[in-house]
């Protein structure tokens, strides 16, 4: 199973818009957390997610996302890192 990073930009949004993001991406499974090694959860920052998948790639997810936020704003940003490891400092604990 690969895990992936996702940033989003919606070009000239406000926080309804990202409000609308996030329940958007949610509910196709992306996740607004990230999991540490030591087992401790953390939220991450704004407009950013994280996905795991057994059949998607990085061009699959890079796909879907901007679809999704596209259907909030008309221009988007989207940036996918398929995860070999993290290192976490400074997020906020769950």
């Amino acid at each position: 199973m690969s895990t992936f990073t996702i940033r989003v930009e919606l070009h000239n949004a406000d926080s309804d818009d990202y409000e609308k993001l996030h329940e958007k991406m949610e509910n196709k499974g992306y996740l607004r957390e990230v999991t540490g090694s030591s087992g401790t959860t953390y939220h991450l920052p704004d407009a950013e997610y994280t996905y795991s998948s057994t059949s998607k790639d990085e061009t699959n997810i890079a796909d879907e996302v901007q679809s999704i936020a596209n259907s909030v704003k008309s221009k988007s940003g989207i940036i996918v890192t398929k995860s070999a490891g993290r290192a976490i400092r400074g997020l906020k604990e769950i």
